[in-house]
């Protein structure tokens, strides 16, 4: 079974001006509709990690730098998570 498909894709000449070569438009494209996938949800940080091949860790710093925020909590969901920590009610140990 086949793991790469080819297709062609068209960009403005300009960009190719920026010094951008094949391997680099690959990689940016792939990085881009990972990042894509991941932003709407159709797949895990996992996932995306091992489309990319590269750790999760490393796909967590890649959102990170890209200013990509991992969690993305509702205003309610995030009140909640508050609520949840305070409930915890831990206190540090002497």
């Amino acid at each position: 079974m086949a793991t790469e498909t080819t297709f062609e894709v068209r960009l403005p000449l300009p960009l190719l001006r920026l010094g951008l070569d094949k391997d680099d438009v690959q990689q940016r494209v792939t990085e881009w509709l990972v990042l894509s996938l991941f932003v709407e949800g159709r797949i895990s940080s996992g996932k995306a990690a091992r489309l990319l091949n590269i750790s999760r860790m490393a796909f967590l710093d890649l959102l990170r730098a890209r200013g990509i925020s991992y969690l993305d909590y509702t205003s309610d969901e995030l009140a909640e998570e508050f609520e949840a920590v305070k409930m915890l009610d831990v206190k540090p140990s002497p």
